[in-house]
């Protein structure tokens, strides 16, 4: 019976990646809740059991689950077969697994299964890049990007695991690593996928659509977030208007050339465009505190613009692409009925509550309940997700 059961699983990449995805992230929020409220008590910094876990390992395993079954027609070659991604699985799961065990009893084990989750990165990247080189497709731009990106991370993967050994600049080459692996790594390749599949959805959903990128997308944006990430090292707030006002005024103005049907779609697709449209507020929520830098206010944002787009951006079009993909790859309509919109609706007060605590440092009491609010809320989003789209997953196809 579990053999037949674990036959039907593992028959599509997603389905074994999005669960213990779910689940993964799910245990690390709860870690991180637990911690916040005193109940755990962690000895490693919050840039390792949250920072580090965030960016290099869940929301790239929800990603390569996505990408291990469109990568394949992006580039028209044959499937992926399960005997290949099925190891890739139980490697990222050991590793992710190992961490979190390590975390919690406070043993520097970790650092061996984060190795772990280093060498099957890799083997993810050899994988798609042998996809990529084989392939006779003459539109490969878009996986070059999405490659570039995964690339990126692996380089801030290793950087950062060379940032744990004791020495004089320890500190600023991991938050060096941080920064590259957050904008470099997860934001262009999750924009890379967002700004190839959500105008195909839209223009599959809504006849007569024109798809109207620029050009030049993916080098611009890249070029100017390897800019922000070597502004980001000076930790000068002040100079990230820099950056952030190119940023800002390209993305909004990308956003108005696509022109998204709004109003004549249906809700799983304005789902994804809400998560894009998060991306200028971000860049303009980062505007606004170098103002308020340069102006010399007593104002403290704490991590509002990372959690914009890790709330915002990251998470909201996470959810959107794994509902879609969970209902149509399981035969049924990619339909977001009421309580799925409803989930929706609730991350993004999660988002705006999450801003509102970042800015809550400045009154600490407030800071930690607001926080600690959207931490649980956040949680509790993902398992009312998961009581739906979990199952279907299990299931299995």
């Amino acid at each position: 019976m579990f053999s037949s059961w674990l036959k039907k699983f593992s028959s599509q990449p997603h389905q074994a990646f999005f669960t213990f995805g779910i689940i993964f992230l799910i245990l690390f929020m709860s870690l991180f809740t637990a911690s916040s409220m005193g109940f755990l008590n962690i000895k490693y910094s919050i840039l390792t059991y949250h920072a580090y876990v965030m960016v290099f390992v869940l929301f790239i395993q929800f990603f390569l689950g996505f990408l291990y079954v469109v990568f394949p027609k992006f580039l028209m070659q044959a499937e992926i077969p399960s005997s290949i991604y099925m190891k890739h699985f139980y490697l990222y799961f050991i590793s992710s697994l190992g961490i979190l065990i390590s975390l919690i009893f406070s043993s520097s084990v970790y650092v061996l299964f984060s190795l772990l989750l280093l060498f099957v990165q890799i083997l993810s990247f050899k994988l798609l890049f042998d996809m990529h080189k084989k392939s006779i497709s003459l539109s490969k731009n878009d996986t070059k990007w999405i490659l570039i990106a995964y690339a990126s991370g692996i380089v801030s993967h290793i950087i950062y695991l060379i940032s744990i050994f004791d020495f004089e600049y320890n500190y600023i080459v991991q938050r060096i690593s941080l920064n590259s692996g957050f904008y470099l790594f997860l934001f262009a390749l999750i924009f890379a996928i967002a700004q190839r599949m959500v105008p195909f959805f839209t223009r599959g959903k809504t006849p007569g659509y024109i798809i109207n990128k620029s050009k030049n997308l993916m080098p611009i944006v890249y070029s100017l977030l390897v800019f922000k990430v070597i502004i980001l090292s000076f930790d000068n707030v002040s100079l990230n208007i820099l950056c952030d006002l190119p940023l800002f005024v390209f993305f909004l103005r990308e956003l108005i050339k696509w022109n998204f049907p709004i109003k004549n779609t249906i809700p799983i697709m304005w789902i994804l465009y809400l998560a894009i449209f998060w991306i200028p507020i971000g860049f303009l929520l980062s505007i606004t505190e170098s103002l308020v830098s340069i102006l010399e206010i007593n104002f403290y944002f704490e991590k509002a613009v990372l959690h914009t787009f890790a709330l915002g951006f990251f998470l909201t079009i996470l959810i959107g692409f794994g509902t879609r993909v969970i209902l149509g790859h399981s035969g049924r309509t990619p339909f977001a009925d009421k309580f799925t919109i409803f989930i929706f609706i609730f991350v993004q007060f999660i988002v705006l509550i999450r801003i509102v605590a970042s800015l809550f440092i400045n009154t600490e009491s407030l800071y930690n309940n607001t926080l600690l609010v959207s931490s649980i809320m956040l949680i509790l989003g993902l398992l009312l997700w998961s009581s739906k789209y979990l199952k279907i997953l299990l299931e299995g196809k």
